[in-house]
């Protein structure tokens, strides 16, 4: 999941849980928000710790690559 799914997630999420005034039968929409903002901002996280430069998980590590050439082209 990207960064910016994670938000929009988080945004309909807070949009149904604080301006929601409607009610639907069998759908508690509040909850759904919170259950929204929930996967937005574990998913928000996870993309923060696996993609970003700083990751302790190695993602952003450089590796400088030495090539060994000929002497003598032809």
């Amino acid at each position: 999941m990207s960064t910016g799914v994670s938000i929009f997630l988080m945004g309909v999420g807070a949009v149904l849980a604080f301006a929601v005034t409607k009610t639907v039968n069998g759908v508690d929409l509040i909850m759904v928000g919170w259950i929204l903002m929930g996967i937005g901002a574990l998913g928000l996280l996870l993309s923060v710790l696996f993609w970003s430069s700083y990751s302790p998980y190695g993602a952003g590590r450089r590796r400088t690559v030495i090539e060994q050439r000929d002497e003598y082209p032809l």
